[in-house]
């Protein structure tokens, strides 16, 4: 016996858009890794490509990730890699 089944179909109203098929398709139709989602609206959906596009510019330009005058990138202050890179 499965634990797991594989939901074929996703519930009325989530929305997904595809990106392999660059579509927007209501239930899950591709696999996750294929897909941004749910969404509650078939409009939402259609503007993904706009949503990530918003939020890459956003995190891009937020001062919490950008610490160059302390010498270092990553919002945590972290530790230079080993390697040296």
């Amino acid at each position: 016996m499965a634990l797991f089944k594989k939901r074929t179909v996703g519930k009325p109203g989530e929305w997904y858009y595809c990106l392999e098929h660059k579509k927007v398709e209501e239930g899950p139709e591709c696999p996750a890794l294929n897909r941004f989602g749910p969404y509650t609206s078939r409009e939402a959906a259609q503007h993904a490509m706009d949503t990530a596009r918003d939020r890459n510019l956003e995190w891009d330009t937020d001062p919490k990730w950008h610490d160059e005058d302390k010498g270092t990138s990553s919002p945590s202050g972290g530790n230079p890699s080993p390697s040296g890179d």
